[in-house]
């Protein structure tokens, strides 16, 4: 039997090859002689920069940037065959790195993303991969390229703050001083959200609360966000805000579109094409994926969804495994899973069931006794 196993990580808990070496160690059990081949799985969040790397053959590498409250940060990335690297702006500036009292957009900045593809394209990178989900930032990507060379400077012809509250005094955005290197860059950009960069669906409105933002704060923000997109517009006349993802991770979608040869793209997409997934999916019997929760938002573009289309492109069975189901998680059934199996096998909380080593478990075991009836019905014929 040839089994390959691709899992989206159970965030706080698993990683993605954790996931599938539990899921492996319960198949083992039924049929010792099985081929499972294990690959790493992420959607562009949290775990790309991993899955990615693994997948790819690369290794991964660690530079101290500026983090999200100005503070140093240790921020990890991989690069692949010497020329590409592949980032999360989450290591750098994401909410996780912020404290929930200390939430706020006015404090936050993106530089840290700006150092550290400094740091890859001095280490030789040309091409990037970049996951902007997960973001404590609403600066409109200003911080960020500030730390690339460009000048961001208000009427006065003063650098702008490196935070959320520069925004408020941009005037005049200039290049001279971009680090070389960067014409000669490209950037796939992981983004699976379409909002644009202001107004009624902009990042301001829509992901400002979750980011500290308070209403009066909102309305300034897209003001300010306006008046950068016109700013940005008189060097670059191309800049559109109303472009679907410029909105994306408090409008560093903007600034990759505006500012770098760079494209969005579905973060599933990327990663599937990436790691070559139908390499290893097409020759197998059973094709097993699953995330940590599944879900009826498990169907709009998630990791499994991808996985189960990639699998009946040969025609193969999906069969899902998650943390927790919903009533809702019946629409991935016709969407390519053709069976999914909550994992938890006794009433707990969810700080136990997160442990490390109990999900692990919880999955090995489920996955075993799946294919223990798997087993049986074979038998059976």
């Amino acid at each position: 039997m040839k089994v390959t196993v691709a899992i989206d990580s159970f965030k706080g808990s698993l990683t993605s090859m954790e996931a599938g070496k539990a899921a492996s160690e319960g198949i083992k059990r039924v049929y010792p002689d099985a081929q499972v081949c294990v690959r790493p799985l992420a959607d562009g969040g949290e775990g790309t920069v991993e899955a990615l790397t693994f997948g790819m053959g690369g290794e991964l590498q660690q530079v101290k940037v500026t983090g999200p409250l100005g503070e140093p940060v240790i921020c990890q990335y991989g690069i692949v065959n010497g020329t590409t690297a592949v980032i999360e702006m989450s290591g750098a500036a994401g909410i996780t790195l912020v404290p929930d009292e200390l939430r706020n957009p006015l404090n936050t900045t993106t530089f840290g993303v700006g150092e550290t593809i400094r740091d890859a394209i001095e280490k030789g990178c040309r091409k990037f991969i970049v996951g902007i989900g997960g973001s404590a930032t609403n600066d409109g990507g200003i911080g960020m390229l500030q730390a690339l060379g460009f000048g961001i400077s208000d009427k006065n012809g003063q650098h702008v703050s490196r935070f959320g509250r520069g925004l408020a005094d941009v005037a005049r955005i200039t290049d001279e001083n971009v680090i070389s290197q960067l014409k000669d860059c490209s950037f796939k950009i992981a983004c699976d959200v379409t909002n644009p960069l202001c107004g009624a669906n902009g990042c301001s409105a829509v992901y400002g609360p979750q980011k500290g933002a308070d209403p009066e704060m909102i309305k300034a923000f897209d003001g300010w966000l306006c008046h950068y997109a016109e700013a940005a517009k008189e060097k670059y006349p191309n800049a559109d805000p109303s472009f679907p993802g410029t909105g994306a991770a408090g409008g560093m979608g903007f600034a990759f579109l505006t500012f770098t040869d760079a494209v969005l793209e579905s973060g599933v997409k990327i990663v599937l094409e990436e790691t070559k997934l139908a390499d290893y999916v097409k020759d197998a019997d059973i094709v097993i994926t699953g995330e940590g929760r599944l879900d009826g938002q498990t169907v709009m573009g998630k990791a499994p969804i991808g996985v189960a289309k990639t699998a009946k492109r040969f025609g193969k069975p999906v069969l899902a495994f998650a943390g927790c189901v919903t009533n809702d998680a019946s629409a991935c059934n016709t969407e390519g899973i053709d069976a999914f199996f909550p994992i938890l096998r006794s009433i707990t909380t969810p700080a136990e069931a997160m442990q490390i080593e109990n999900a692990k478990q919880n999955l090995s075991s489920t996955a075993e006794q799946t294919f223990r009836l798997i087993k049986a019905l074979g038998q059976s014929r």
